[in-house]
């Protein structure tokens, strides 16, 4: 892929209440009260938009999906129609949650392995496979969330777009050399120190399902290339995500307000946007739980049943 050089875009301005609302790009970045939300609501409902929620609770991270479909139903696309795709090992164990009038629960089975690899590569195989053979004829947006998450306020259209990213909390307003991007040159999801935008979290992120495939497709065949040349980067969760919404710039942008962890130390920048603003918590990690450990359990493609 080309590189583009150019300054880094600033989320903050010095000594001012203002923040950014907008990239370079012209994508917004969505905050509080960004959007006329009865206005939207109007808009998707004309076009009678439906949206799928992936999310996969296997292993332990079972536990954790009552507190994420209860939340859901409060609080997710209210008064639209919703999917939930829930990819798991234990089946018998997904709560007995009736959804609401225009939502529907899908539950597709996946076995539990012991290969050695990562979890990640295996939720982006499935994604990208499942997006474009079965979602693009169900759903026009997928939005891909970690199970340990809940909602805490309303999360709706607005954040709707062809396809968008949401801030990581703990790299807010920090400059190039300090985000986690991975930095082996031999890597594919490497980023310089002198390139990067934004770090984008991979808890939660989505848009139009054959762009979430795109995106998946590329994080699986990046992360499958780099295991064959025994390159073990450091954040295989968004390290990829990132390097993809480097060159593919998302249409849209979520504040961190859509990714908040209780548990993560308010950085100066952040800090600026507490005082300034006061944060509106809509989506938010348990805090008892580590926000940079991965899921437990495998997948292996190709082996699913749905009830």
């Amino acid at each position: 892929m080309s590189r583009m050089w150019y300054y880094q875009s600033e989320l903050t301005e010095p000594n001012s209440e203002n923040i950014a609302m907008q990239t370079p790009w012209l994508a917004p970045i969505v905050w509080d009260g960004t959007f006329q939300i009865e206005i939207l609501n109007q808009q998707f409902r004309l076009q009678n938009v439906s949206i799928g929620l992936v999310v996969f609770a296997t292993g332990k991270y079972i536990a954790f999906l009552k507190g994420f479909l209860k939340t859901a139903e409060m609080y997710f696309m209210e008064g639209h129609r919703v999917k939930y795709y829930i990819f798991t090992d234990q089946p018998g164990s997904v709560p007995l949650l009736k959804p609401s009038k225009g939502r529907q629960m899908v539950i597709l089975e996946t076995q539990a392995s012991a290969h050695p690899w990562n979890t990640y590569i295996y939720r982006m195989e499935v994604i990208s496979y499942f997006s474009q053979q079965r979602f693009a004829k169900e759903v026009d947006y997928l939005v891909c969330a970690h199970v340990n998450i809940v909602f805490c306020n309303s999360v709706g259209v607005e954040i709707l777009s062809s396809l968008f990213g949401t801030l990581h909390p703990l790299f807010f307003g920090l400059p190039r050399k300090s985000l986690a991007y991975e930095r082996q040159p031999q890597s594919q999801a490497y980023i310089s120190e002198n390139e990067g935008d934004f770090y984008y979290s991979g808890a939660f992120f989505g848009g139009k399902v054959l762009e979430v495939h795109r995106l998946t497709k590329f994080c699986y065949l990046a992360l499958r290339m780099d295991q064959a040349y025994d390159i073990q980067v450091v954040r295989p969760e968004e390290s990829y995500l990132n390097k993809y919404l480097l060159y593919n710039k998302p249409t849209k942008i979520l504040s961190p307000e859509y990714m908040w962890d209780k548990t993560l130390p308010i950085t100066d920048g952040f800090r600026e946007v507490l005082t300034n603003w006061g944060m509106l918590e809509k989506v938010s990690k348990y805090p008892w739980t580590d926000s940079k450990q991965d899921f437990q359990g495998d997948l292996r493609l190709g082996q699913w049943s749905v009830f």
